[in-house]
């Protein structure tokens, strides 16, 4: 597996490969803009070119970026929509200038609405996004999700029922958060239930539609649908499941990312936590 982080863009893009690599990474997930603005200025060129040209320097072999928390691609606002689309148009058309391959989106929250309804809502939402860029070379990766509130993407199933509706294999994915899917009751904390649970996602989702991990301890217990990540063994899941992951010839040169809490030096931390298991018997 290849081992990364969420990294910072602060003083521009161009920085991320340079805090990836002072993590001895060569794997990282950004944000492309400001991540609680609906709007922020356009990509110079010339920042565009220097964060290429540093990702090259760095050895950079995976690239994700991560949408905006604002965007709610079945909100039953209109004009919320509205903004979400554009917005995540825009999230699109970053990512293909950074020459970015996956974009994380968490799907939706249906606000009320019922899940059948923001299921359809997300799907027509990307389905008329993929339409107005029908060139684009990014993938979107629907993240599994703890359930939270009336967010969906908490179970398996809507994976597949969002991918079904989308209609566009080229272009969808998935990406799997580990205290995510723990919260929402799916057991990852000894062999046989990793195996069941690994089992269920290629039954229901499949295996090859699964691009990303983010690999985050839960601070909640299992079921919970409470969404609260935290530092690898010091919460719910534990650290053996994560040798699992790391070990697993079926997931080899995914990327898996830390969004653990914290800053630079609790990354590390964690990314020594998984290196440590990818060498263990």
């Amino acid at each position: 597996m290849i081992l990364g982080a969420h990294v910072s863009i602060a003083g521009g893009v161009s920085n991320a490969p340079l805090n990836a690599q002072k993590l001895g990474i060569n794997a990282f997930q950004i944000f492309t803009k400001n991540q609680n603005r609906w709007k922020d200025k356009p990509l110079e060129p010339a920042e565009v070119e220097k964060y290429l040209a540093n990702c090259e320097s760095c050895d950079i072999r995976r690239t994700v970026a991560h949408s905006a928390y604002l965007i709610n691609l079945c909100t039953t606002d209109n004009g919320k929509l509205k903004m979400s689309r554009n917005a995540f148009l825009d999230e699109m058309m970053r990512a293909e200038q950074l020459r970015i391959p996956y974009l994380v989106m968490h799907p939706g929250s249906h606000l009320g609405a019922g899940e059948s309804e923001g299921i359809r809502l997300i799907a027509e939402s990307l389905r008329m996004l993929f339409n107005q860029q029908p060139d684009g070379k990014v993938r979107v990766l629907l993240e599994t999700t703890a359930g939270q509130g009336t967010n969906l993407g908490y179970r398996f199933e809507q994976m597949a029922e969002l991918i079904e509706l989308i209609d566009c294999d080229a272009r969808v994915g998935v990406c799997l958060d580990t205290c995510h899917i723990f919260a929402a009751g799916y057991d990852i904390r000894t062999p046989d239930a990793y195996e069941a649970t690994i089992a269920e996602f290629d039954r229901v989702v499949g295996l090859d539609r699964l691009y990303v991990f983010h690999f985050n301890d839960s601070r909640r217990e299992l079921g919970s649908r409470i969404d609260r990540h935290e530092h690898l063994g010091n919460g719910k899941i534990g650290v053996e499941p994560f040798k699992l992951f790391v070990q697993d010839p079926r997931f080899t040169d995914l990327p898996g990312l830390i969004e653990t809490p914290g800053d630079m030096e609790d990354f590390a931390g964690n990314l020594d936590i998984l290196r440590g298991l990818e060498g263990e018997k």
